[in-house]
């Protein structure tokens, strides 16, 4: 029987770069795997426009699993990948039931219908948000050290010299999906805690709180493709497999 594919989506400020070290020990398990790069970022800079937002990439993803003529696909979303991967499960168990295996929110935000990204941020971080906009117009906010991410060494100064600026819309934009659909699906939640990162706090919260969720934790940063990519691999590769 084949496996599962998988579809690996980038965080912020981040690209398909950010899964070198993972996509190859997926494949070398037997796995299909890709990763997307989102509109606006990475090799995808210089699309960056206002009329990036979250629909642009819900197409990103969708598209290439269309490209690729993917099935049974676990659906990987790191960081604010965790809002995206959300919209595209409604989407495409509207479209096409059964193409998707199950979600895995990889330290991910994790949204109610109507939240934007920025809806369980501190004041203060949408703040500074919002002032690090306004050197572009608006158009996008710049990528933080990635010593932010538990890097340090040759891995924070490889993703460094790769984070480009991060589309702003996407930031207040609110999200429209139906919380049954894709409630429907297996969901697992990827803690990364040492150090962890503040902006995920209240997806950690929730998905000790609310049930259906399965709850795995890493004892590394922020960016574990980066960090301990065998280690994210081995649990990816240990989840149960959806059989409904």
């Amino acid at each position: 029987m084949p496996k599962p594919a998988f579809v690996l989506v980038h965080g912020s400020w981040h690209g398909a770069w950010c899964w070198a070290r993972v996509l190859p020990l997926l494949r070398q398990a037997g796995h299909v795997a890709h990763a997307v790069t989102l509109t606006g970022v990475g090799e995808r800079a210089h699309l960056l426009s206002p009329a990036v937002g979250i629909d642009t990439h819900i197409q990103d993803v969708i598209g290439l699993i269309d490209a690729e003529e993917l099935n049974d696909v676990i659906l990987v979303g790191h960081s604010y990948a965790g809002n995206l991967i959300t919209c595209v499960a409604d989407r495409l168990q509207q479209r096409s039931p059964g193409l998707l295996n199950q979600l895995v929110y990889l330290d991910a935000g994790i949204p109610d219908p109507g939240d934007s990204w920025s809806t369980p941020h501190t004041p203060e971080t949408v703040q500074k948000r919002i002032e690090e906009s306004k050197a572009s117009g608006g158009l996008s906010f710049p990528p933080p050290d990635a010593s932010v991410f538990g890097l340090s060494g040759a891995d924070r100064d490889w993703v460094n010299r790769r984070q480009t600026p991060q589309p702003f819309r996407l930031y207040q934009q609110p999200l429209h999906f139906d919380a049954a659909r894709v409630a429907a699906l297996p969901r697992t939640f990827i803690d990364c805690n040492k150090p962890p990162l503040a902006t995920i706090d209240a997806a950690r919260k929730r998905v000790r709180s609310e049930p259906g969720w399965r709850v795995l934790e890493m004892a590394t940063g922020h960016d574990p493709m980066v960090s301990a990519p065998q280690d994210l691999v081995d649990l990816l590769l240990q989840l149960p497999p959806n059989c409904s």
